[in-house]
């Protein structure tokens, strides 16, 4: 492992010097640090919490700087909320929560075992690694980096090369507030990457491309390291015969818009009636242009694609859907600036043959396919890898009912895109080829932690009376136990 970044070692500030450390000394010193301190108290975990939450709040204009310079263009409201409120929502969400998380949890013992008290007790696991993506580079990195805080753990971040800018300034605030043997950031690009997830963490957690996550899952695997993966995947909006169109297209169209659709929960594709696709395009070129109306949107009102790789990618997948004479829907006025926005589009009812009908868009392009009956729109997501998110759009109980039951994704929204994730006490997570693993709120607790069943002796030793040597009074017992 020869590659070095500059970090304090000393778990005071004061008498820290600075020297070149490899990520494996970075990690001894973390499995140190956590050794001497095995289990944090509460208001350990709470003080940590305090002075990231502090920390990133001092940095927010600092930050929205940096994600303009990384993207060329990130719109300002934005940064501050997906990427500062997002962060700080989840630390006061765990603040709150933490001595309720932290407690034993009760568990019955049967009869068998006479007197006794079972119960779970959450540990942390030690040293958690954390891989984050370019989208979302403040929020992706920080908010598993304050599960892994509550649950008492030390933490390595390997942030996004695509944004240098912010991984830069990531780990010079995170420097100000831990030590390196507590919490610290590798920045390097791809090489660095792929020497991170070789270490033996005791967690590691990745949010990006599926592809990358097969990568990381089999790197992990040589050190039998436990994997939360935070994928993709193409996430549907399943429009019912009774939703109004209208509403659902200007929640659609928020999914597409925000980030300039640059969101792994992005809503990749809508399944429409074919009887409302008309009023359904009209109603999604309204809402677009509601939301970046045509003088903000050559502006900073609209984000850029992240870097001229991406834009050119789906530059491509517009192109080859115009040299097969597929239908592209403009959603809103033409980009008069240069850089790398895209303005959204729709394309409508694309073959399979396309590459973007096999591909994460990761963009502001909507594919807009129709259907003739609910049961073909179900068939049609259940026959493709299994999302991170679906969006249902219906008025019917008993229709949303049946297209929860019916279909498997990583979360659900239902007459909305995207909050779920929002609500930092519900779960986050993929399954099959979009993740493996939770986290937000409690489950992100839990990821980081071992949940370590005890079993505690109490009162008379009843139980000492089924042990050898074995006689026929045994038998009687035992049938007793076995027939009730």
């Amino acid at each position: 492992m020869g590659i070095t970044v500059n970090s304090k070692v000393s778990v005071t500030k004061e008498s820290a010097p600075t020297m070149p450390l490899t990520m494996t000394e970075i990690m001894d010193a973390q499995r140190k640090a956590f050794q001497a301190n095995s289990y944090p108290s509460a208001a350990e975990r709470l003080r940590n919490l305090d002075k990231l939450a502090q920390a990133v709040i001092a940095q927010k204009d600092k930050f929205v700087i940096s994600l303009n310079e990384d993207f060329g263009c990130r719109n300002r409201q934005e940064t501050l909320l997906t990427d500062i409120y997002m962060v700080t929502a989840a630390i006061k969400h765990a603040k709150h929560e933490l001595k309720g998380w932290m407690k034993p949890r009760k568990r019955d013992v049967p009869i068998v075992l006479g007197t006794g008290r079972a119960y779970v007790l959450p540990q942390p696991v030690g040293v958690v690694g954390i891989v984050s993506p370019w989208n979302f580079p403040l929020n992706l990195s920080l908010c598993p980096l304050t599960a892994a805080l509550a649950a008492g753990n030390c933490a390595m971040i390997k942030p996004s090369e695509i944004t240098p800018a912010t991984s830069a300034l990531l780990k010079e605030m995170i420097a100000e507030i831990f030590a390196t043997d507590h919490v610290a950031v590798i920045t390097g690009d791809a090489n660095v990457g792929k020497e991170f997830v070789h270490l033996p963490f005791d967690h590691l957690l990745f949010t990006g491309s599926t592809e990358v996550g097969k990568y990381v899952m089999r790197a992990a695997a040589d050190n039998l390291t436990p994997v939360t993966l935070e994928l993709g995947g193409k996430s549907p909006a399943i429009v019912a015969p009774d939703a109004d169109v209208n509403e659902a297209a200007i929640d659609i169209a928020f999914g597409k818009v925000l980030n300039a659709g640059q969101i792994c929960i992005a809503p990749d594709y809508a399944l429409v009636p074919r009887a409302k696709m008309t009023p359904f395009l009209n109603a999604l070129k309204k809402a677009v242009n509601g939301y970046i109306p045509a003088e903000s949107i050559s502006k900073d009102g609209y984000t850029s694609v992240v870097n001229e790789r991406h834009h050119n990618r789906l530059t491509s997948y517009l192109n080859e859907a115009r040299q097969k004479n597929v239908q592209i829907v403009p959603l809103a006025a033409e980009i008069t600036e240069g850089g790398n926005k895209i303005s959204p589009v729709a394309i409508v009812d694309p073959p399979e043959d396309l590459a973007i009908m096999r591909e994460e868009i990761f963009g502001p392009i909507l594919l807009v396919k129709p259907y003739d009956e609910l049961e073909d729109a179900i068939k049609y997501v259940n026959s493709r890898p299994r999302p991170l998110a679906i969006y249902l759009f219906a008025k019917s109980k008993r229709l949303i009912s049946t297209l929860l039951k019916r279909t498997i994704s990583g979360g659900v929204s239902v007459n909305d895109v995207i909050m779920h994730n929002v609500i930092e006490d519900l779960p986050f997570g993929g399954v099959g080829a979009s993740g493996i693993g939770h986290y937000h709120g409690q489950e992100g607790f839990d990821t980081f932690s071992k949940l370590r069943p005890v079993f505690e002796r109490i009162g008379p030793r009843a139980d000492r009376f089924l042990r050898h040597p074995f006689k026929q009074l045994h038998d009687f017992l035992l049938g007793i136990l076995i027939n009730n």
